[in-house]
């Protein structure tokens, strides 16, 4: 039994922990799958790289109201997956490459890694190893409903799968009602395909705030065929074609699509890992528990990324990751890991983006709070973009100016919220955020400036140069 100073559980951003600064330590990486994780195989970096060329051929429906005449006159779909895949699989390879024959100090097991006692692995390849110190960054997979026949027809994909579809489908319908069906439902609908969204509650994008769910649910259901308070009760193959059987508020109905998109959600895969025999406590929700270092409840295992947080994102699994590497190069100095302001964003169409918490919560939580929204037509660049749909919405401490949340949707969403993060992990006011700095005119950051001069907070203000 071969005994290692580290052990890598995953090959996201686990991976990125083993640098120069570990030369003198034995390590073992771990990996089922393909190497790199989801962000770069199957997640951020693919789905980003179909939504530009999607954003270019949507901006036709727009281009002709500004006096523009564009046509779409066709998309390549083999061309523009070959492209991405062509420029991502290569990263991927030589990720691995470099771990399995480049490094003398690190030994990667290509396996289905399982504990069998504490600090103790069997690989998935006939070894077992121990380890002084491991390193639980296994990721989380898609889940699929108890749909009756859904399971095993060949034209019902995840997002593990849809993006290297052979041809683009007429006809796709997406079971879900979240982000990544509405990245998707934009890419596809954008490219040509007639798209129909299947969502058992009544908006969507219900984790963003309320304001903003209603807006995109709303624009959503101009464009796609959107059935909103709808269960998939059964689905068959008919006719070479997929036959969703629905039920909405009673009613029956169906739906026929060339392609099925299931985007009902992922889970972390800690119960994949026999985590019980090594002492690591899992929650009611399927994630390791960890404390504010990232240490799991067992000596010596930390954790970090979809398999132990909450927001599946990469962002927060880079953070973590740079957590768990200081504290495992200075264990008499740790660091806490910082999940105060966490944003996201979503790449559809309008993009939207997030930070900290929705009005819903300020109401439950029973916070003293204030509110406006910017419309980003109200703006001057906004009005020359005839945008008729987008804002911003920030909430605030009533008392003292602090941001606690802020909520954009509209062209650059992702982009426009970032001063509002800023704020949030710095905890500086709206007024000093608004006031404390020059914004460029008429640029469409004045959608940011202004909403946060329309809050109406009791804290005092000065003159500055904004």
């Amino acid at each position: 039994m071969t005994h290692y100073d580290l052990a890598i559980i995953g090959s996201g951003s686990g991976n990125s922990i083993v640098d120069g600064r570990f030369s003198d330590r034995k390590v073992a990486i771990l990996e089922k799958g393909t190497f790199g994780g989801t962000c770069l195989n199957v997640g951020c970096i693919p789905t980003k790289m179909f939504v530009h060329p999607a954003d270019l051929a949507a901006s036709v429906r727009h281009a002709r109201d500004l006096g523009v005449d564009l046509t779409l006159d066709g998309v390549h779909w083999a061309e523009i997956r070959d492209r991405i895949f062509r420029r991502i699989d290569p990263i991927s390879d030589a990720g691995r490459t470099y771990r399995a024959e480049r490094l003398e100090n690190v030994t990667l097991f290509e396996g289905h890694a399982r504990f069998t006692a504490p600090r103790t692995l069997d690989t998935g390849t006939g070894e077992t190893i121990t380890a002084d110190q491991v390193v639980v960054a296994a990721g989380s997979r898609v889940t699929l409903p108890s749909v009756p026949g859904l399971d095993g027809l060949p034209q019902v994909h995840t997002s593990d799968t849809i993006m290297r579809i052979d041809e683009m489908p007429g006809r796709l319908v997406i079971i879900g009602g979240g982000f990544v069906a509405a990245e998707f439902a934009h890419v596809f609908g954008s490219f040509g395909s007639e798209v129909t969204l299947v969502n058992r509650s009544g908006a969507l994008l219900r984790g963003e705030d309320e304001d903003v769910s209603a807006r995109f649910t709303a624009l959503a259901q101009e464009r796609w065929d959107v059935r909103l308070d709808t269960v998939t009760t059964r689905a068959e193959e008919y006719d070479g074609r997929v036959r969703l059987h629905l039920d909405t508020g009673g009613k029956d109905s169906t739906v026929d699509a060339d392609i099925v998109l299931v985007a009902t959600g992922r889970r972390s895969n800690s119960d994949g890992l026999d985590l019980d025999k090594a002492g690591v406590q899992v929650d009611a929700g399927g994630l390791v528990v960890v404390d504010d270092y990232q240490r799991t409840t067992a000596d010596g295992v930390w954790a970090l990324g979809d398999v132990s947080n909450p927001y599946q994102l990469k962002h927060v699994s880079n953070h973590e990751a740079r957590v768990v590497q200081h504290n495992l190069l200075h264990p008499d100095d740790l660091v806490a890991a910082n999940h105060h302001a966490v944003p996201s964003a979503v790449f559809t169409t309008p993009q939207i983006a997030s930070v900290g918490i929705t009005e819903a919560e300020a109401r439950e939580r029973g916070l003293r709070y204030v509110t406006t929204r910017q419309s980003y037509g109200d703006t001057a660049f906004g009005w020359a973009m005839e945008d008729t749909s987008s804002f911003a919405k920030v909430i605030a401490d009533a008392g003292t100016g602090r941001i606690l949340g802020a909520h954009v949707l509209g062209d650059q969403a992702s982009n426009l919220i970032q001063p509002l993060i800023s704020a949030m992990a710095f905890g500086q006011t709206a007024h000093e955020v608004a006031r404390g700095q020059y914004w460029i005119h008429p640029a469409l950051s004045e959608v940011v400036e202004n909403v946060l001069l329309g809050l109406d907070v009791d804290a005092p203000r000065t003159a500055t140069p904004g």
